[in-house]
């Protein structure tokens, strides 16, 4: 690979941009789909810089020690730039969030319990998973192995998906109810998200196991985790929205494309029986997201 191709695509993946593309794609499928009207582009910048932040959080701290894991390696290599660079983002950050409240204060004034708890849980939840909570400084979600992709996929298909909504009624001081389709999209992006999360867990099988953090992975193993749990909660998850898609007569063609990423899941589970670099983890798993917009969106275009 050519040098600076390779520096570009660890600065991407390795520093968790592409996460931030990641969360800016789910969110705009989610617009797509439940057809939300544009609100301007601040929310999509905010979702990108704070899920740049978050990944970087862990791995933003001085190693001294050398690491043979790649990505590791290069956040050793590459401290100072990300030290610089997450000061940089949480002020931009800052300034985002302080031109959202200070335009649109009095909408965020009238803004029901409801709607505060909706906006704060998952960010709690985020926090909690690094082991920012209450109850112990040395006690996180993420240590409750068998939980931890679940945790991910619920935090991430709250900001993906009731976020955009709840963002736009803020904002034009609307409060409409939470329809079936609504509950169903976030219901799929919990199942679908979780599930990638657990096909990441596999490249941690060794360190996980021997650091006794009990993952699913760990549990029951490779292959057990992929016929018995990646498998059936995939299908599962496709049958949920089919059933809701016949019921309200989308066309062939529209469930085809929804249903696309679900397959190509199952594709790539299958493809982690044999043994795979980081790099493939980061680009073919988490790529399943941006897929899962891109054909989201393209099915929000067909008619019915």
């Amino acid at each position: 690979m050519n040098t600076r191709l390779q520096r570009f695509a660890q600065l991407v993946f390795y520093g968790n941009y592409f996460y931030g593309v990641c969360a800016v794609s789910l969110i705009l499928e989610t617009s797509a789909l439940l057809k939300i009207p544009f609100q301007g582009s601040l929310f999509y910048a905010i979702a990108f810089v704070a899920t740049v932040l978050f990944y970087n959080y862990p791995y933003a701290r001085n190693y001294s020690s050398p690491s043979t894991n790649p990505r590791t390696a290069w956040y050793i290599a590459n401290h100072s730039l990300i030290v610089k660079t997450q000061i940089a983002l949480t002020l931009l950050l800052i300034i985002l969030i302080a031109s959202v409240l200070i335009n649109y204060f009095h909408e965020f004034e009238n803004m029901s319990n409801l709607q505060w708890l909706l906006f704060l849980i998952f960010p709690m939840i985020g926090a909690m998973y690094y082991g920012a909570n209450f109850f112990s400084a040395r006690y996180n979600l993420r240590s409750i192995g068998w939980l931890k992709p679940f945790l991910i996929g619920f935090v991430w298909a709250g900001v993906t998906t009731i976020y955009p909504f709840e963002y736009h009624d803020v904002l034009n001081s609307t409060h409409h109810p939470v329809t079936i389709l609504e509950i169903l999209l976030f219901l799929k992006n919990l199942m679908f998200i979780s599930m990638v999360a657990i096909l990441f867990d596999i490249k941690d099988y060794a360190s996980d196991s021997s650091s006794h953090l009990n993952t699913m992975v760990v549990k029951i193993g490779l292959r057990k985790t992929i016929l018995f749990v990646v498998f059936p909660l995939t299908i599962l998850g496709v049958l949920t929205f089919l059933s809701y898609a016949l019921v309200h007569q989308f066309s062939l063609l529209k469930m085809i494309l929804i249903m696309i990423p679900f397959f190509l899941l199952i594709i790539v589970a299958r493809s982690l029986k044999r043994r795979r670099s980081l790099m493939y983890y980061l680009v073919a798993i988490d790529g399943l997201l941006v897929v899962k917009a891109a054909f989201g969106i393209l099915a929000a275009m067909v008619t019915s």
